[in-house]
This record gives structure tokens, C-alpha cells and sequence, in this order.
């Protein structure tokens, strides 16, 4: 073996998360590579001199310049729109990403937003603080119909895990021809997106932000939604116009959102939005999983014995 490191873990990793833990992983799943972990600016710029590959949610400019012999990073997020792509293309570098890590827990935290709204469990909540035992009105997912804007790893995670609550299921996606594990697909143009508003109970928001999905949902959306409507957003607060929204659940407009994501974020302690009782707002915290380095791990171990036999990578998107 020699001193050049197979795999560098830059000091980068996902934010709450030791990246010990990441490298300590990786190692397992590596036991013939060096992977080394660069726990300072300087050993990351010596380490990554040589080092084919390296990995973290970023890398500084400095590095980069430092890393002549790069040929993969493999960035510990899903998204890769704060990367500065363009340099890595100019290199002739690889960019992957973690999409499809956190596919249970994003999906699951949509389900379960949406059965928290249909079971009237933030009222129930309400009432527990008030001592108060007194029926409300509560209503069931079956038979609803539930529209999921972006049919990508986490879409199609929400898609699936409510394969067994009786629901119409509608996707949206840039290429409906493409089709999907929805019952039927419809795009963003003309008028398919619309008639899914229309006729939607749950609109569930997980796409990427792209010029086409940034202020997606606004004032003429949501009116179109149904009076009861819930939206869940785990995609970027910025799919939504906020101040649309706001206004719509102060006018039960809508019947309620579940915001794991905000714009502004993070949201600030004076917003409007902190007070509506039909909000539900959690701080960006569905990608949150003790699996996540795990299933990290998996794709950039992969990815570098790929990387070696000149195969294709997965999850490449430079």
C-alpha cells in the first residue's frame, strides 16, 4: 500500500454528523483503499495533492487548486447547486451526489405530515395543553387525492409508502411522457398541472429548486387548491411564495402546510408564519437519519471502484 490516499474525507461533511463516523464508514466498505480523513485546511490541501478522489458537502477553492490529480468528488449532499460546477467541468472532474440517501426519512416525514393533518392531530395537541377532553373533526387519508410535484428519489419514496393508504396519486415531472408510480403524470405546462391543484387534498413538493420550480406554488395555485388542501413542502422553501402562503392560511384559504422547509431560512423568530395555528413547521430536519453516512458510503464506495474500472457513476451530475 502505498502513502497516496485512494479516497480523501474532506472536514465538510453533514452539518449534526461526525465525519469520523463518514470515514470510519467508508473504510469499512473500503478495506483494500487508504482512506484517510483530513481533519485541517493544510491536511486537506497535502492529502488531496495526489488523491484521486475526495469527499465532503464542499471544497474550498484553495483545495481544488491543490487537488491536480482529482478525478471524482463526491459530495455528502443530494444537492450540488452550491458547487462551483463549472471548475470541476473545466478540470475534467466527476461531481456525484447523496440523492437517494435520505429517501425513508424524507418520505416518511411527508407521510407522516399528511396524517397528521387528516387525523387533526396538531388540534389534538392543543387540547392536550388545555387539559381538554373534547371530540373534534378529523377526516382519513383513503380515498384522497395527493398530488407529489418531482417523481425523483424522494418523490417516488413518498409515492410508494402510500401504496397501502387507498389514495389517488397524481405526479408532476418535467417529462410526463416518461411516465411514473403515480396513477397517472402530468408536466408543468398546459393545463394537467392545474386540474391536479384542482382536485388535490395533499400537494407534496419535492422537487429541486430550478428556474422552472422556484415560486412554483403562489397566490393563483393555492387558490386553485381545494378549501381543505394541506401542502407539505420537503423540497426548498423557495418552491413556495411565502407571502402567498402566509396569507392563505391566515384566510383558510388552505387547510394547512407542513414546512420542513422555509424562505427565508431559517425562518426568523418574528415571522408570521410561527403563529398560524395550521402550520406546522419543522427546522429543515427530514433529511436528519442515523442511516445517513451509512447509505453515503455505500454509493461513493461503489463510485470509486467505478471510478477505477472506468464505469459509469452513480448519481454523476458533472
Amino acid at each position: 500500500m502505498t502513502d497516496t490516499p485512494d479516497l480523501v474525507v474532506l472536514r465538510t461533511g453533514v452539518h449534526g454528523m461526525p465525519v469520523a463516523d463518514y470515514a470510519a464508514a467508508l473504510r469499512e466498505r473500503l478495506p483494500d483503499r487508504r482512506v484517510v480523513h483530513a481533519r485541517t485546511p493544510s491536511e486537506e490541501r497535502e492529502l488531496v495533492a495526489d488523491a484521486p478522489a475526495a469527499t465532503g458537502r464542499t471544497i474550498d477553492d484553495g483545495v481544488l487548486a491543490a487537488a491536480e490529480a482529482l478525478e471524482l468528488f463526491a459530495c455528502s449532499w443530494a444537492g450540488t447547486d452550491h458547487l462551483p460546477t463549472d471548475r470541476f467541468e473545466e478540470r475534467g472532474v466527476a461531481v456525484t451526489s447523496a440523492a437517494g440517501v435520505h429517501t425513508p426519512n424524507v418520505a416518511e416525514h411527508a407521510v407522516g405530515a399528511m396524517l397528521t393533518f387528516a387525523a387533526g392531530l396538531l388540534e389534538g395537541r392543543r387540547r392536550q395543553g388545555r387539559r381538554e377532553w373534547r371530540h373534534y373533526r378529523t377526516r382519513e387519508l383513503q380515498g384522497s387525492t395527493v398530488t407529489v410535484v418531482g417523481l425523483g428519489a424522494i418523490g417516488t419514496g413518498v409515492v410508494e409508502r402510500l401504496e397501502g393508504f387507498g389514495v389517488d396519486t397524481v405526479g408532476v415531472r418535467y417529462t410526463p411522457e416518461k411516465g411514473g408510480p403515480t396513477d397517472e403524470v402530468v408536466g408543468f405546462d398546459g393545463p394537467g398541472f392545474e386540474d391536479a391543484l384542482a382536485r388535490s387534498e395533499y400537494l407534496v413538493l419535492a422537487c429541486p429548486l430550478t428556474d422552472t420550480t422556484r415560486g412554483l406554488v403562489g397566490w393563483p395555485e393555492l387558490e386553485t387548491l381545494p378549501h381543505d388542501a394541506v401542502l407539505v413542502n420537503v423540497a426548498r422553501g423557495p418552491v413556495v411564495e411565502t407571502d402567498a402562503l402566509v396569507r392563505a392560511l391566515r384566510e383558510d384559504r388552505v387547510g394547512g402546510a407542513a414546512l420542513d422547509v422555509t424562505d427565508p431560512e431559517p425562518l426568523p423568530a418574528d415571522h408570521p408564519l410561527w403563529g398560524l395555528e395550521n402550520a406546522l413547521i419543522t427546522p429543515h430536519n427530514a433529511g436528519h437519519t442515523p442511516h445517513y453516512y451509512d447509505r453515503l458510503a455505500d454509493i461513493v464506495a461503489e463510485n470509486l471502484r467505478r471510478l477505477e474500472a472506468g464505469e459509469e457513476l452513480r448519481n454523476q451530475v458533472v
